[in-house]
């Protein structure tokens, strides 16, 4: 039998606790799952890439399974048939979030109709989790120790530090 192989694709800029619930719980449905680190210059990272990638291996490695991380800047799909990924893994949230994927996985299908989109839903105390708001939150002085792991709101801090933006 093949190995079944997902990808699970994103900015993690930062990576959240609801990020490491969906990797968790989608290494369980596949043989490899390979989180893909891309570049979204419309979303305004606080990250480089390689941060970015290096804080998701960091984040990644206590958690059991057969898991990769891969940086990628191309078409979803055709960096999950360079995997050799029949399945791309998405977290829902909310109602818009799945309006959002609903529409980007008819896309997808239509680049390749030989990956399937699986949808898994959030843990109900991780919904309201956006990098976004993380962001925001911390920008402002607020607290983010509920949103991610320690050492990934240490990095929130220290970049926020330098770059003169904390509690603004």
């Amino acid at each position: 039998m093949a190995e079944r192989i997902g990808v699970y694709p994103g900015t993690f800029d930062p990576i959240t606790l609801g990020h490491m619930d969906i990797i968790r719980r989608g290494a369980k449905l596949v043989d490899r799952l390979v989180v893909g680190v891309t570049t979204n210059a419309s979303k305004s990272p606080m990250f480089s890439d390689a941060e970015r990638i290096e804080m998701v291996k960091r984040e990644v490695a206590t958690i059991s399974g057969d898991i990769d991380v891969v940086g990628f800047d191309s078409l979803l799909m055709d960096f999950a048939e360079a995997q050799g990924a029949s399945v791309i893994v998405r977290g829902l949230r909310a109602v818009a979030d799945f309006e959002y994927e609903y529409q980007m996985a008819g896309m997808n299908q239509q680049l390749n109709d030989r990956i399937e989109t699986v949808f898994l839903m959030a843990d109900v105390s991780l919904q309201p989790i956006a990098s976004r708001l993380v962001k925001e939150i911390a920008i402002y002085g607020g607290k983010i120790h509920k949103f991610v792991t320690p050492s990934i709101e240490a990095e929130v801090q220290a970049r926020l530090d330098k770059i003169g933006r904390r509690g603004q």
